[in-house]
Formats: C-alpha cells, structure tokens, sequence
C-alpha cells in the first residue's frame, strides 16, 4: 500500500565523462532517467511511500531499471514485454547551458502500456496520483491508459498533480499537444505548468494569466515555475508569488521542474499548506539545478532541512 503512485517511462541514461559532440565521446556514465522516476525517488527520499507503474522490455536495461526502483525503495509495478526494448537516452556534457539530449524510445516496450494494463495497478490506500504529459505523448494506448488511470483514481477520491512536462517532438502535432494536456489538466486538483509551457498551451508567459487559465479551467490549484525567480501559486486560498533560492553554479536545469513537484507533494502528504508547500518546492528545484545528475542529488529529509536553514 503506498501513499503516491507514479506512471511514466523510466529510461536508462548514459551520460558522457567529457565535453565535445557525443559521437566523439568514448566514456560514459550510466543512470537511471525519467520524469516521473524523478518524483518517484525524491518522494521516497523524503520518507513517503511511492508505486511506480510501469513496463519494461526482458532486456539488460530494463533489468538495470527493475533493480535500480527496487534499491531506491520503490514498490515497482511493472509489465514485462518480450517483444519490445526499454527505451534509454545519451546525454552529453557542458560547461555552461544544458547538454544535448538525444532520445531512443519510439515503439519502446513503456510506450505499449495500455488500459488493460492500468486496470491491474494497485491503487488501494494511496493518496495522490502524481503523472506528466510525457505517457500521453508516447503512443495511442499510453493516452487511453493515462486517462483511465486519472479516472480509477477519481473513483477512489485520490489528488490528481499534473505537470505538463512537455515534450514536442514526442507529439504527432503541436495541436493535438495542447488539446490533450490541456484536456488532461481539466481532470486535475493541482497544475504545474512552467512559464514557457504557459506560452505554447494558453498564449501567455505571465504567471497570473496561465493560473487563471488553468482555474477556469477546472483545477483547485495552480502553480506557475518561473525558474530561478520562484514561482506563483494561485489556489482556493490566495494568489502569491513566492522567490526562489539563490544558486552559487547551475549545472543542469533538468529535472528542476520535477524537484519542484517532489517538494509540493511532499509538503501536501505532511499537511502542509501553499507557503510552505511552494517554498520547499523552490528550494528542492535549486537543489536539483546544482547537480549534473536528473535525480541523485534529491535530498533526504535532514538534507533537506539542512538546506533551506543554511538558506534563510
């Protein structure tokens, strides 16, 4: 019985040991990737009882995932497919900006979920469905499974967080992209849209507009990443802006937005309300941009506190 379930395509991740274009780059540094993998191990870190749901091909990657979810404590929820690879990606090295990302996941064993596979997921006891735009992106029956899986967990009064992690070249249009997320955001308590995926989905970087599209939209709260700058929440309660935390060096933005949802999930689960909800969100999201890695730098509770003391 867990308390957060998690849906998504975890990927193995080989990141390169030098700089340079990686067809030159000889070593590389294996990982485990994924938004929703993000979460699923910041959450855990910090204590909570996390399902991860997912399918994996019989392959030594997706034996390496399998084995990597399990050491992290997860409850891994997984279909096994012999008929289709698990999906990895190369990621380069940079001194400065973000790296290259290149992506090997088309027809990939995760993208052949389906409904039939949602309907045997565990979802007694949790509290929070926690899912990305990334699954809907990926193949017809990933659409079909994340929609029944955001009704099985309406049926069973859980909250429902989305963050639209947009993925472009994932889509077969830019506008069945924005129909479909914005359909799926329709279905959610919580939002997290950042200010350039406000841009693409609603026409608008300013925070107040794409939380005001996003209300009427049907969600109970809403709230808006604005990088470095901090974010704005819009919320039954109130409407304000809260300011991040300062970093001495980004390293790698990735996996930012997903830090930022571990830190607002985490807070709900402890009963916290939107200040504080959003600050740690902040705060583990400036973690996260100080370390090259997508999520082994997610704190544990005590380097979490630790933190944002030294911080204030």
């Amino acid at each position: 019985m867990s308390e957060v379930i998690l849906f998504g395509e975890p990927m193995a991740m080989f990141v390169a040991k030098s700089c340079g274009p990686l067809h030159e780059v000889e070593e590389f540094t294996r990982m485990l990737a994924g938004a929703e993998v993000n979460v699923a191990i910041g959450l855990k870190r910090l204590g909570h009882s996390v399902a991860y749901v997912t399918k994996l091909g019989t392959d030594p990657f997706g034996t390496y995932i399998e084995n990597k979810l399990k050491a992290e404590g997860l409850d891994v929820q997984i279909t096994k497919d012999e008929n289709h690879f698990t999906g990895y990606q190369l990621k380069g090295k940079v001194l400065e900006g973000d790296p290259e990302v290149f992506y090997y996941r088309r027809n990939s064993a995760a993208s052949c979920l389906s409904v039939e596979d949602i309907e045997k997921v565990d979802l007694e006891g949790a509290r929070v469905l926690h899912i990305t735009g990334i699954p809907a992106a990926l193949s017809k029956s990933c659409r079909e499974a994340t929609y029944r899986l955001i009704e099985r967990a309406r049926e069973k009064d859980m909250l429902v967080s989305f963050d639209p992690n947009l993925r472009p070249t994932l889509w077969e249009s830019e506008e069945v992209m924005i129909q479909t997320i914005n359909d799926i955001a329709s279905k959610a308590d919580i939002v997290l849209p950042g200010t350039g995926e406000g841009k693409i989905l609603m026409g608008s970087e300013k925070p107040e507009e794409i939380a005001e599209f996003y209300r009427k939209n049907g969600a109970k709260a809403v709230i808006i990443k604005a990088g470095g700058d901090g974010a704005y929440a819009d919320w039954e309660g109130g409407k304000a802006f809260y300011p991040g935390y300062k970093v001495k060096e980004v390293v790698d933005t990735v996996g930012a937005g997903d830090g930022f949802a571990v830190g607002i999930l985490s807070a709900w689960l402890e009963g916290e309300k939107m200040p504080e909800m959003v600050d740690r969100g902040n705060a583990i999201g400036s973690i996260q941009v100080s370390v090259a890695s997508d999520n082994e730098g997610l704190p544990t509770k005590e380097e979490l506190d630790a933190y944002m003391k030294g911080a204030k």
